[in-house]
């Protein structure tokens, strides 16, 4: 056992090799005064002792507190306040001396910024004149050219040629209401989407990228946006790199800026430029200068999944995670001129849309060709109709009128806008619900997902962690052990490990072990947990004598310690017992001086599941949602956790992944049939997403650390949980503000919403341009007669008016996952359009009769055509949206409104025209006015409501058909069994080299070495 006398302690000061931060101050309680007060640097001023300031954490630590962003939105600058001369309409404030800062090169000079002083708030603002925000792309947009967005695209394009066609004929109603119709979508698109995205927006700023800079001689925390090249920054584990900066030194040892100035010196002079690259060249180790100070996670640029050591002198890359370490650095490049900011300038002309936009084109490309299809038809039927092309000039039936009124109902201009905005207001709703989407596309793929790799911590559980009774070892003191188990953990209280934290903060409960601390420690040396040892470990100094504090896995802990086989079996034992009752344990050790090391005991901490995720978990299996559990924790407590949520016992260790012997198909089945995986690390995760992508399946990952970026990129939806790092928000697609397994179910909930408005819009509007096409194509070749282009231009603009709440519609969500079934929806599509036109020929078959048909007391044809028209196709939107769900009195109102106004234009006659002769001749005299009877109206209303119920009746009986439901629907567990063989066993072998005794090299394939074989 070891022994000291806590009365003989003495206070001493922490060394500078510590890698610790020594601040008091706790920002858990979220004030934003403290997160943004000017601290003096360490080694300025004594701070305190670094142990008296962590017990000050450990009494004064209040529960509940959550650390919260200040930031509320687009951080102002000076610059946003510049203004654009007036006749530079088209000038964004990003564009302002923009082209100059994305060649802007930061002088030499601009790096010798003084360590301990910073740079002043007046050079500040000089600098960022010259260099710009800190951001690749500017938070603010030109919002006259957001607006002009709106007219472009292959379908708007379409609809202007229609602008210039009506224009050409001197046909000024329809030039103005096309006009009024794309004006119509763009304004409104425009402001929903403007809307949905300041309700994101305001919330982004939870999340936004902070950074800690040196100025005027004092620590600040600032929006990472604000840095300029020449600020001196503070990096360390888990934040992402603000800018591209280059190391000077530990945080802990500010002394080494000189020997970092000097190296600054001899690259500037560049007097030994070709020696030194020779030099590298020849040993790539001697660009190194002292020993690493922290690791950077490259793997976004470079695909390296192993984090890189960096030395004083390396450049740290904007946007790579620190993963170890704390250290300053200097700003050598802002965004935009980072390596990052280049690249994705080069690449800026070629963005891409995504697979939602795909489709789009798509669907607007067909129904272009179906309209060239259609207006050639009528151009034929015109020849044999003896048709001119554009005279008579007032009347309506000639060919470059019949391809105005085809353009206008075969080209449907709010497609683009519609789904664009429904995408945009459901990023709103998703807002709401404390998920702020990073990419509108992301709502497609959350749409679509069927397996969901969660973490448990946090997520599947309530991340309370609690200490329960430990396990103290025979003849050991609690008091000692849980001291030295608060020795063995990160003391920097700004962002303390959860596991970390809750052994520190229960020395509350230990009184004792909190006075031991008090008196006296002096920390040597600190080392984080790494994956190979699977422990922490520090160094630390008392009265002279060196002890070494270790906390870790048991099985890591028991491997270092020195004791006997009763001592040992007694520790798996409980170990064992422990992870039984779900439990995760960790062990603690102590070695005094050169001695053997004393195993001190076990403390078993456990995070309950929450409340609500048993029966969320139930939920989305409901959803065709398969959920699978990725922890860190060993098999035994995975396996107890699983069983608490109803998960599935089929949890394997993560080993069996890689060094389990399995390989190809096997390897795969392994991974779609388990329910999780217990001791995860991130490459696990990493091979859990591309085996599952490889058979198909569409996957979204949970993370929440630096290490989960490779992961959440991989993944078809990136996940990054509440309370995740700047790295993992970064690489996710939706990052997560509330806790929960319910949150991410919910989200999915709300995406498949989102996606069956676009759905049913979409076929509602193929089938409104076919209804369309079929019958004013059939009525131009079999009787001459065409509905007036004025009437058809305003059943466009209903068409859009009746459909500007789709986006606020009560969708219903489909109980497995989505995707767009294109040939589904065109079948679909196609027989609602042929219903509607055989209706529309119908009624206009029955006038054909002596008696009028239809007709009561009087009427028009056009007339009477167009409100049949207007009204079956407002209403097919209710068919298409499904009738699982009441409507919203948005849409509901838009309609009947939208109604009102055809049954008037029908019973006043507005804008029918003189009407046309038809050929066979009509037996019934109708009105030369236009005017309908009130009579008439409404039982063309009646005939309506008939047509729609029997429509929805068969859009009903199609949706029932199995083999039309499942058409178009991608196998979510497909696999190449013979390609899968073979990529597995060739992952089993690798390139070996060897010189044979004449001394010519020869390459080979041969058998990897075994994890044993290596290890020896």
């Amino acid at each position: 056992m070891v022994t000291f006398n806590t009365n003989n302690f003495s206070g001493n000061n922490v060394d500078g090799n510590t890698g610790r931060h020594t601040h008091t101050e706790s920002l858990e309680d979220g004030d934003p005064e403290k997160e943004n007060n000017l601290n003096p640097l360490p080694n300025d001023k004594d701070t305190g002792d670094e142990y008296t300031n962590l017990v000050r954490y450990i009494s004064t630590y209040r529960e509940g507190g959550r650390r919260k962003s200040t930031a509320s939105g687009v951080y102002p600058g000076p610059d946003d306040d510049k203004k654009v001369p007036f006749w530079k309409f088209w000038a964004s404030k990003k564009t302002i001396g923009e082209s100059n800062q994305q060649t802007f090169e930061t002088p030499d000079d601009w790096i010798l910024t003084d360590i301990k002083q910073g740079i002043s708030n007046a050079e500040v603002e000089n600098r960022r004149k010259k260099a710009g925000w800190n951001e690749l792309s500017t938070e603010k947009e030109n919002m006259f050219l957001k607006f002009l967005s709106y007219f472009t695209g292959p379908i708007l394009y379409t609809m202007e040629l229609a602008v210039l066609l009506a224009a050409g004929l001197r046909d000024w109603i329809d030039f103005g209401v096309i006009i009024a119709i794309l004006m119509l979508n763009a304004g409104v698109g425009w402001y929903q989407e403007k809307q949905a995205a300041d309700v994101v927006a305001s919330l982004k700023g939870d999340i936004a990228m902070r950074s800690t800079v040196i100025r005027n001689g004092q620590e600040e925390n600032i929006k990472a946006r604000e840095l300029v090249p020449g600020d001196i920054i503070i990096v360390e584990e888990g934040q992402v790199i603000p800018g591209d900066a280059k190391l000077i030194c530990d945080f802990d040892t500010p002394e080494a800026f000189a020997e970092f100035q000097q190296l600054q010196r001899e690259e500037l002079d560049g007097d030994d430029t070709k020696e030194k690259a020779e030099d590298e060249d020849d040993d790539p180790e001697d660009k190194h200068h002292g020993h690493s100070i922290v690791a950077a996670d490259q793997s976004a640029i470079t695909g390296e999944s192993l984090a890189v050591d960096k030395y004083m002198g390396d450049t740290l890359y904007y946007t790579t995670g620190c993963k170890r370490g704390k250290a300053f650095a200097v700003v050598t490049a802002s965004a935009k001129t980072s390596f990052v900011g280049r690249t994705a300038n080069l690449v800026q002309g070629a963005k891409d849309q995504g697979h939602f936009k795909a489709i789009m084109n798509s669907i607007g490309t067909a129904l272009l060709v179906l309209v060239v299809f259609w207006i050639i038809l009528a151009w034929i039927g015109g020849f044999y109709h003896h048709l001119k092309l554009a005279t008579p000039e007032n009347g309506e039936q000639d060919l470059l009128r019949y391809v105005l009124t085809l353009l206008i109902v075969g080209v449907p201009v709010g497609l683009p806008v519609v789904t664009t905005t429904t995408l945009a207001v459901g990023a709103a709703y998703l807002a709401k619900e404390k998920a702020i989407v990073q990419k509108l596309t992301a709502i497609e793929s959350l749409a679509g997902v069927d397996v969901l790799c969660s973490d448990k911590t946090g997520t599947l559980t309530a991340n309370q962690l609690s200490i329960r009774e430990p396990y103290v070892a025979e003849g050991q003191d609690v008091n000692w052990m849980m001291a030295v188990a608060a020795l063995a953990s990160s003391h920097n209280t700004k962002s303390l490990d959860p596991i970390d934290k809750v052994t520190i903060l229960t020395l509350k409960k230990y009184p004792h072990a909190r006075e031991m601390l008090e008196t006296g420690w002096k920390t040597q040396k600190y080392t984080p947990f790494d994956p190979v040892s699977k422990r922490i470990q520090t160094i630390a100094i008392h009265d002279g004598i060196t002890y070494t504090c270790a906390k870790g896995a048991p099985k890591a802990i028991l491997n270092i310690a020195n004791c006997s086989k009763e001592t040992s079996d007694l520790f798996k034992a409980k170990a064992t017992e422990f992870a039984r009752r779900g439990f995760r344990s960790l062990g603690v050790a102590v070695k005094k001086n050169d001695e053997d090391w004393i195993l001190l005991g076990m403390l078993p901490m456990f995070d309950p599941p929450r409340e609500d995720t048993a029966q969320t978990i139930v939920e989305a299996q409901g959803l065709g949602l398969k959920v699978k559990m990725l922890t860190g924790d060993a098999i035994a407590i995975a396996k107890e956790t699983c069983k608490m949520l109803n998960l599935g016992t089929k949890v394997y260790n993560s080993d069996k992944l890689i060094h389990g012997g399995l390989s190809g198909t096997t390897q795969h089945d392994l991974v779609e049939r388990a329910d999780g995986f217990a001791e995860v690390f991130p490459e696990h995760k990493y091979q859990v997403v591309e085996m599952l992508q490889q058979r198909g399946h569409l996957t979204a990952m949970t993370g929440d650390g630096v290490n989960d970026a490779p992961s959440l990129k991989k993944s078809d939806c990136g996940i990054a949980v509440e309370g995740a790092s700047e790295a993992a928000q970064a690489a996710a697609d939706i990052v997560f503000l509330a806790p929960g397994l319910s949150t991410i179910v919910s989200a999915i909930k709300i995406a498949r919403q989102i996606f069956q408005r676009m759905k049913a819009y979409i076929q509602y509007r193929i089938a409104l341009c076919l209804h369309l096409e079929i019958y004013l194509v059939t009525s131009m070749i079999i009787i001459n007669e065409t509905i007036p282009v004025d009437l058809v231009v305003f059943l466009a603009l209903f068409a859009d008016l009746a459909t500007i709440a789709v986006a606020y519609d009560k969708a219903h969500f489909e109980a497995r996952p989505v995707e767009w079934q294109l040939p589904k929806i065109w079948i679909i599509s196609v027989i609602l359009g042929v219903l509607l036109a055989l209706a529309t020929w119908v009624i206009r078959g029955s006038m054909y009769l002596p008696n009028g048909g239809i007709i009561e007391n009087f009427a028009s044809v056009e007339e009477v055509l167009f409100l049949e028209i207007s009204l079956t196709e407002n209403w097919l939107i209710f068919v298409t949206r499904g009738g699982k769900t009441m409507p919203s009195w948005q849409l509901v109102a838009a309609i009947f409104g939208v109604d009102v106004l055809a049954t008037l234009f029908c019973i006043f006659g507005w804008i029918s025209g003189d009407g046309e002769l038809d050929d066979p001749r009509d037996r019934y005299t109708f009105e030369i006015n236009g005017r309908t009877s009130v009579v008439t109206a409404l039982v063309i209303w009646i005939y309506s409501i008939g047509v729609t119920i029997v429509i929805a009746i068969v859009y009903y009986l199609l949706n029932q058909i199995s083999w039309l439901d499942n058409l178009g629907r991608a196998s979510r567990s497909k696999g190449d069994t013979h390609m899968e063989n073979v990529i597995g066993h060739l992952s089993k072998l690798a390139l070996q080299h060897e010189t044979d005794d004449s001394g010519a090299n020869r390459f080979f394939l041969a058998p990897k070495a075994t994890e044993a074989e290596t290890d020896d």
